[in-house]
């Protein structure tokens, strides 16, 4: 049964689509069978993944509308060794379509049960915004990873997406809960990121993942690529973190 989790902040240029895409290379890395699904309607962690968006003959939009099942939208990127349910701009239409129609917060969930043993991981990419698009992916997942930079800022937005959690677990979604916070693009030289993080550590206890993902340049230049940085250079600091990080994911889920 495979184990549910958006990558999800309200605060945009996190490094959300990094992290998803990432943690997805790195769990197929150490032997997990892992889908990777777009919520974003730029697509970028489809293009990510070594998915060209603009020759999708389906993608998760066909899937929220039922026009589609997941086995049918899937695809297998070869190199990154994890499924992929693409996203393009028609998915900034669904947001529209969907409005009218019923259920139309628990689509992705019910699409979801159909393939939920076909896998042990299952990443959402979600958009910055709170939006029909991300409440579709809280409501199908079972937890929520925060990556976060530690910077002043970063802490007020993660007030907002605690109280949003809070909420669509009271009314939507009784399993849903923050797996986890993760701190990327951490330099430790900035006396001020130490400070933050020492901060999240003290408030939020066990909840704050033991690995830290540094900035690094190569994890910045690999979508360009077209792929994660643990395929483009899996010897660089960044993507030995992914691996690391996945690791540890793996050990916290056995031990829930």
């Amino acid at each position: 049964m495979a184990k549910i989790f958006c990558v999800a902040n309200q605060k945009g240029g996190v490094g959300k689509t990094t992290t998803t895409v990432n943690l997805a290379a790195g769990l197929a890395k150490v032997g997990q069978r892992v889908l990777m699904i777009d919520l974003d309607p730029q697509g970028n962690a489809t293009m990510g993944s070594g998915v060209d968006k603009r020759k999708m003959a389906l993608s998760v939009y066909d899937v929220l509308l039922e026009s589609a099942s997941i086995r049918e939208a899937a695809v297998l990127s070869e190199k990154c060794r994890y499924h992929v349910l693409g996203a393009n701009r028609e998915l900034a239409g669904a947001e529209v379509e969907l409005v009218a129609l019923d259920h139309r917060e628990k689509r992705l969930k019910a699409a979801l049960a159909e393939v939920a043993d076909d896998y042990d991981f299952i990443l959402i990419d979600c958009p910055p915004s709170l939006s029909m698009l991300t409440l579709n992916g809280l409501c199908a997942a079972h937890g929520v990873i925060v990556p976060m930079q530690c910077e002043y800022f970063a802490l007020e937005g993660l007030t907002d997406l605690v109280n949003t959690i809070k909420q669509v677990h009271a009314n939507l979604n009784r399993d849903l809960q923050i797996i986890g916070l993760l701190r990327v693009m951490f330099d430790p030289r900035i006396t001020l990121q130490q400070q933050v993080a020492e901060q999240l550590k003290s408030h939020f206890g066990d909840k704050v993942f033991n690995t830290v993902i540094p900035r690094n340049v190569r994890l910045a230049e690999a979508p360009s690529y077209g792929l994660p940085g643990v395929v483009f250079d899996p010897s660089a600091k960044g993507s030995q973190a992914f691996v690391e990080f996945a690791r540890e994911m793996v050990e916290r889920i056995q031990k829930m």
